[in-house]
């Protein structure tokens, strides 16, 4: 090489460390990245299944805390309520079932929520994804919700190349608009590409916080043939190998986002977090081994998440690599996420039920300040499950499927419990994580402490909405075959939304 070919390449160097360090976060407040995925089950990632293809995942879990003892509710609307409010859902109303097409269904706006409070630190706010928390007007839809940005669909489930849902309704918004140059491209690419241009094109002098509530792994089960053939062709039933192939599809979106804030110099003042919104649906290929249940279910396997949270700064989480196996409530987000972000703690709501964990996040020792959650309470189905320390008390019928699914490959499966389900169940969560053994007749007196404790918390129910009819004015049909808000509401779409 040349004296001058050295001479350029030392320029070269020079030009790539400046750009990096002027690109480099100077904002005071932490970047928040906060990534959902649909219905993953609890093994359905590498590092519990070694059959599932997810090195993105993997690494990232290896490099941050995995939050062991995680809990979110059993279904998406019911979850996503609850990260943005820091409230159980039995105080929304949003406790009974997920929020339905075209029904006069959503999460109040009487509430203040995350991106809301976010913004009063001079965060930008943006949401890629899932929303699935009403929209029949458009004052409950992301943009009026305290998000400057909007890049997904409304409801809870549709196609993956095509978007389209019930009625035929297309639903794919580009903020307000409808956005149909989508059309065709898988919803994953979709997502991650325009998370990836958000990150890129950032200020790092303005705090970001970026909610990214992925399709994926939610049906229908649809997934470009490469994912299967490259990854997953060794899974034996058929179920579980589609579900393989759009896990690793969603795993290279990850890893995709991950390496944008690395290239973008955020990584080294971000916080990023994992989680599924619920269990997996063991009946879809999806495995929440050894954990009993299923997704819509009250057993560990429909609630408690895979989930983890990570950082490139050691200043923001200093214990790295580690397992936290204090327990945890997609509820304690909001206040954890606030303080994290420097909010005054006097200013976080006191009528949440959210408890901050920032400070157990950063030891990842001790107790955890959680010692009690209630898992839901359901005044139309007429269940209810609550966990006070190691015990779990489960009232009324849990839900099925009630066993213990989908093992990994060489491990011996579990006999599926048969006959009527007792009224109450007792569980010793510490002994007996995967709720193999009832013993409501040998602890009476503990027995009693928790259905007492759950009669206090059913007194502060909020009745869920009584389940409605798809309203005619939500017809796809009347709005060019798109779903789109305002059909509850005065106010409707006007010809530059559709």
């Amino acid at each position: 090489m040349s004296s001058s070919e050295i001479f350029r390449l030392v320029l070269l160097l020079v030009a790539t460390v400046s750009y990096c360090a002027c690109r480099r976060s100077r904002s005071r407040h932490p970047h928040i990245i906060f990534i959902v995925a649909d219905d993953l089950g609890w093994s359905d990632v590498g590092w519990r299944d070694p059959e599932m293809h997810t090195p993105a995942l993997d690494r990232l879990a290896k490099e941050g805390i995995i939050l062991n003892q995680a809990y979110m509710q059993s279904s998406c609307s019911p979850s996503r309520g609850a990260l943005m409010t820091g409230k159980y859902p039995f105080r929304l109303g949003l406790q009974h079932s997920v929020i339905s097409a075209g029904k006069k269904e959503y999460l109040t706006d009487k509430e203040t929520i995350l991106p809301q409070y976010l913004r009063t630190l001079g965060y930008a706010t943006h949401i890629v994804g899932k929303w699935h928390l009403g929209f029949c007007d458009w004052k409950y839809t992301p943009t009026y919700r305290g998000f400057d940005t909007f890049y997904g669909f409304y409801n809870a489930a549709q196609g993956y190349f095509n978007h389209t849902g019930k009625k035929n309704g297309y639903d794919f918004r580009d903020n307000e608009k409808v956005d149909w140059s989508a059309k065709g491209t898988y919803s994953t690419h979709l997502f991650a590409t325009r998370a990836q241009r958000i990150v890129r094109d950032h200020d790092p002098d303005k705090p970001l916080f970026l909610y990214l509530p992925f399709q994926a792994v939610h049906g229908p089960f649809e997934v470009p043939q490469e994912y299967i053939d490259n990854y997953c062709s060794h899974v034996q039933d058929k179920a579980r190998r589609v579900h393989c192939g759009m896990v690793a599809a969603l795993d290279e979106a990850v890893g995709n986002v991950s390496q944008s804030l690395q290239d973008s110099g955020l990584a080294d003042n971000a916080i990023v977090i994992f989680t599924t919104d619920n269990g997996g649906p063991t009946k879809k290929g999806s495995s929440n081994w050894p954990l009993r249940g299923s997704k819509t279910t009250l057993w560990e396997g429909g609630t408690r998440a895979i989930s983890f949270v990570q950082s490139k700064s050691r200043r923001l989480l200093p214990k790295q690599g580690v397992t936290f196996n204090g327990l945890m409530h997609v509820v304690d987000w909001l206040p954890t996420l606030l303080t994290a972000a420097g909010y005054d703690s006097n200013d976080i709501p006191a009528n949440i039920d959210g408890i901050n964990m920032w400070k157990q996040l950063r030891r990842v020792r001790g107790r955890s300040p959680r010692r009690e959650m209630v898992y839901n309470i359901d005044e139309v189905k007429d269940n209810a499950a609550i966990r006070i320390g190691r015990w779990k008390l489960i009232q009324g019928k849990a839900g099925k499927p009630n066993g213990w699914y989908n093992p990994p490959t060489g491990v011996r499966s579990r006999k599926v419990p048969r006959g009527k389900a007792p009224t109450l169940q007792l569980f010793d969560l510490k002994r007996d994580p995967n709720e193999t053994r009832n013993l409501i007749k040998r602890k009476p007196k503990i027995v009693q402490r928790l259905l007492r404790k759950l009669e206090k918390y059913k007194s502060e129910l909020v009745p869920s909405e009584p389940r409605s009819r798809m309203l005619k004015m939500s017809d796809p049909k009347l709005f060019n075959n798109t779903w789109s808000p305002g059909f509850c509401s005065e106010v409707k779409p006007t010809e530059d939304c559709l």
